[in-house]
């Protein structure tokens, strides 16, 4: 019997509705849901793909223990794992006190599961070390609008994009980060070709394709354009004086602050033309404005003025609380939002409260039934590192994140976590980077394997419906934390079963949902039911609201502020944190690419996800590399003040001059030398703490390896590709394709490769099969090739030596699944009869496998549209996210 359930999708913040049709444990179908309000049944290509990152092949399925990570684990029951954890935790409680335990959660939990770490942090032991990782993508957000609004409320919503007449797009890459609001966003366009569009990014990324003026400043000078935008309003006479006079506060200031930057001072710190930002200043004021904003806003150590400079030009053109207009956060995470509202951050407390004022904190005590709960901030993110590596934090638990990876100055980020007396990971995964610097591991229950709710960047909730049961002993999170709690409870001699003795998700549910009574974001009137019944609501949701009413905050002009009013905030531009110098000349950047999430723990196992980029690989301007004497394709090092990668190059027009783009995804598991992050820095914004992931000053240098050498491998075999990249300069994994997936093993060494490495990588390759071989040698250029064939078919290929890249063609015939044949004489050997030409390329369009050289092709042929490409090629008639990249093949 087919049953069908309701789920919202569990990467970005967009919150796209999903159904499933499942049949006993498992799930045979997953498709958009037609009637949820943000999608309309679109979804992206990670989106379609959920259902193949349940049951991969490492699950974590029962909890693990070890007394020392240099031990292996040993698999153990329950009560053993929650036993030992709940002791440790208490005994470094009473030796050092509650600062000295940490939580380190994620976005990616569920309201539900977020609140019980909040309550049992927060209210039973003591202390406000709880953060997540919204901090590294939402914080700068958070406090921009408090400051402004006096809450943290987005005041907007997603039906604001077909009512708007301008988007400004600052700091976002929506057509790979927020793929289906992009869509919505292509779609208002062609159906209003005067819908203005400005994108602002140091990158021409994907989301230009809809942009009627890109401006490509330099990092961190997006205070001074912005300020530069409000200038020319206020010389044009463009600022609403009337909403001024009668809904804000503090113009004054940031009225003279703008005089001062001129769009010609502007330009020349952001270096754009100064006649772009006073088109930018017309379009703005001259429509209904919608503008976006994301990391390239909040990860910098300008963060928080960075928002407050966008709100000031909303604030100052009367942008607000009307339809198509407004500055809209899009949230990084799928339920970073509903962490904020339980309180997730290590500043906050539950339901909006601050826990720097003694009415909040007595509010929230009175509720648990505690005596107070903590007066001071806890630390946040970069802070507990610092913390663990001072000693002074002993203990963490980390849930559902991977900061080996997330984390800037990973170096330091290892050696603190290797410094701590007790570690716990909870994930729905292992190995992880950061599961390999853990003492105990708790099995989690993943998406689709449990209820509860979540809100998205609209502030939209939503019920997640349960669909297969979760695998081997996996737990929910709040289920976990309910457990250890009562055991840390007895053991520090108090009882606190009551306190944790939720039966059901739905318990929790509705005592979060009790907390937020009264408060901005009330949800009183909301239930799991109801959610049920009506689908997604917005809050406020007081008792008594009806479904479908809250669109728009402030639409009256009142703010949550004691008087009512907005603020404006005074900015000032102030340089990165860490600027360019001789021996560091280049910014280095960094961010999403379209087909990855986070730190690839899910999409990384879906090879149809890994056709499109499965490497990390440096993006930088001709011009740069060509004064380096750097080829496209090469091997290059980037060094830092903290640490270096070892990377690919790819020479790129689309990105500035002095900047250099390295995507954030890849941990040490898969690619030895590719973590961006061993580069960045901590330097944060100091009122958000949020880390300036958006600049580090650094160099490039051409890498030159004695050899360099690919693996191929039919199927999927992660586990064996990442065997194999240890001990080796250079390497990486990625298992990528559709029908026939193929492992690849990429490696480079700076020193010769020995009979006895030869010797242990034909092992790995063959595994014990006794199979037919070909072998090709040729001392004299130190090329050495080996293929093992089963039933005609190519199953393993060791490749060293000559050009790597002539090992692409036999890659493609196992990804073709083909019988070699008469292919035999040429497979290894240089040269031959055979056209060994890669006549795919890169894949543009992962859905549909189609890739950039066929679609040149079929340009060359005559399809010269975009329906043109999509009838003659199929790519783009899937989820659509390929569309911006066909656009921009399309342009060239």
């Amino acid at each position: 019997m087919i049953q069908l359930r309701r789920s919202v999708c569990s990467y970005c913040g967009t919150g796209c509705g999903i159904r499933l049709e499942v049949r006993g444990t498992e799930i045979i179908a997953l498709g958009g849901d037609e009637g949820h309000p943000t999608n309309w049944g679109m979804l992206c290509s990670k989106g379609r793909e959920l259902h193949h990152t349940i049951h991969t092949k490492d699950r974590l399925l029962k909890p693990q223990l070890r007394t020392d990570v240099r031990m292996p684990f040993a698999p153990v029951d329950w009560d053993t794992a929650l036993d030992f954890a709940a002791g440790r935790f208490a005994d470094i409680i009473r030796e050092h006190g509650p600062d000295a335990v940490a939580f380190y959660i994620s976005g990616q939990l569920l309201t539900e599961d977020y609140y019980a770490f909040n309550k049992l942090m927060k209210g039973f032991i003591g202390s406000n070390n709880v953060d997540t990782n919204s901090r590294l993508c939402m914080s700068s957000a958070v406090v921009a609008y408090k400051r402004a609004f006096g809450a943290d409320g987005p005041p907007t919503c997603y039906d604001d994009i077909e009512r708007a007449g301008c988007y400004f797009i600052i700091g976002a890459n929506p057509a790979w980060a927020h793929p289906i609001l992009f869509r919505r966003m292509e779609a208002a366009k062609e159906a209003n070709p005067d819908l203005r569009v400005i994108v602002v990014d140091p990158r021409r990324t994907d989301t230009v394709s809809i942009a009627d003026l890109h401006l490509p400043i330099r990092p961190g000078t997006d205070i001074a354009l912005m300020q530069a935008m409000l200038n020319v309003m206020l010389w044009e006479g463009m600022v609403d004086r009337a909403f001024i006079e009668q809904c804000t506060e503090g113009f004054d200031r940031v009225q003279a602050d703008a005089r001062a930057m001129t769009p010609g001072k502007a330009a020349e710190i952001c270096g754009v033309d100064a006649a772009d930002i006073v088109r930018a200043a017309h379009w703005f004021a001259d429509n209904d404005t919608l503008s976006f904003w994301c990391q390239g806003l909040n990860q910098s150590s300008s963060g928080v003025d960075n928002g407050n400079a966008l709100i000031n030009l909303h604030l100052a053109s009367g942008k607000l609380g009307q339809p198509g207009n407004g500055p809209f956060s899009l949230t990084g995470q799928s339920n970073a939002m509903g962490g904020r509202e339980v309180g997730g951050l290590a500043n906050m407390l539950a339901a909006h409260r601050d826990y720097a004022n003694p009415d909040h904190r007595r509010e929230v005590a009175d509720f648990w039934g505690v005596e107070s709960v903590p007066d001071k901030p806890g630390l946040t993110a970069t802070e507990m590192i610092e913390a663990l590596d001072e000693g002074r934090i002993k203990a963490i638990w980390i849930a559902c994140t991977n900061p080996l990876v997330s984390l800037p100055d990973l170096d330091r980020v290892e050696r603190a976590l290797k410094r701590a007396e007790l570690v716990i990971v909870s994930d729905a995964y292992h190995p992880t980077d950061s599961t390999r610097c853990a003492h105990v591991l708790f099995p989690a229950a993943g998406w689709a394997e449990k209820s509860g709710t979540l809100t998205n960047s609209e502030r939209c909730v939503s019920l997640v419906q349960q669909a297969v049961p979760p695998p081997g002993l996996a737990r929910p999170d709040w289920k976990i934390v309910a457990d250890l709690a009562i055991r840390l409870g007895s053991r520090m001699g108090r009882d606190w079963r009551d306190a944790f003795g939720w039966k059901r998700p739905e318990d929790v549910f509705n005592e979060h949902r009790e907390l937020t009574r009264g408060r901005d974001l009330d949800i009183t009137g909301l239930s799991y039911r109801l959610l049920a019944e009506h689908g997604p609501q917005q809050w406020p949701f007081p008792e008594g609201a009806r479904p479908g009413q809250t669109r728009r905050l402030y639409a009256d002009g009142r703010f949550e502020t004691p008087d009512g009013k907005a603020r404006f905030v005074p900015v000032r531009f102030r340089p990165v944190a860490e600027p360019t110098d001789e021996d560091y000349p280049l910014s280095l950047t960094t961010g999403r690419i379209r087909d990855q999430w986070h730190t690839m723990t899910k999409t990384g196992h879906v090879p149809r996800l890994m056709q499109h980029m499965a490497r990390p690989v440096l993006q930088m301007h001709p011009q740069d590399a060509s004064v380096r004497g750097l080829e496209d394709d090469g091997l290059v090092r980037v060094r830092s003040r903290r640490g270096e990668a070892i990377v690919p190059l790819s020479l790129d027009k689309d990105i500035r001059p002095g900047v250099v783009f390295l995507p954030m995804h890849w941990g040490q598991l898969n690619a030895r030398t590719g973590r961006v992050n061993r580069l960045t820095g901590m330097f944060v914004d100091t009122l958000s703490k949020q880390p300036e992931f958006k600049h580090s000053a650094v160099e490039v240098e051409r890498f030159e390896p004695t050899w360099q050498g690919m693996m191929l491998l039919a199927g999927e075999r992660l586990e064996l590709g990442r065997a194999m990249i240890e001990g080796y300069t250079y390497g990486v994994v990625h298992c990528a394709g559709d029908d026939h997936p193929v492992t690849t093993v990429e490696l480079a060494c700076v020193k010769p490769l020995t009979r006895e490495k030869y010797r242990r990588l034909d092992q790995l390759l063959e595994q014990g099969r006794d199979m037919e071989t070909l072998t090709y040698v040729d001392r004299k250029h130190a090329i050495h090739r080996k293929a093992w064939l089963e039933d005609g078919r190519l199953v393993a290929v060791r490749w060293v030596g000559g050009e790597v890249a002539e090992a692409l063609w036999l890659r493609k015939l196992m990804l073709d699944g083909r019988d070699v044949g008469e292919l035999r004489p040429f497979l290894l050997a240089p040269g031959g009869p055979v056209n060994k030409e890669d006549t795919k390329g890169c894949i543009v369009c992962s859905c549909n496998n189609v890739g950039e050289k066929e679609l040149l092709a079929a340009m060359q042929g005559g399809a010269a549209t975009l329906d043109a490409l999509k009838s003659a090629t199929l790519a783009g008639t899937g989820c659509g996210s390929c569309v911006p990249e066909i656009k921009r093949l399309l342009a060239r």
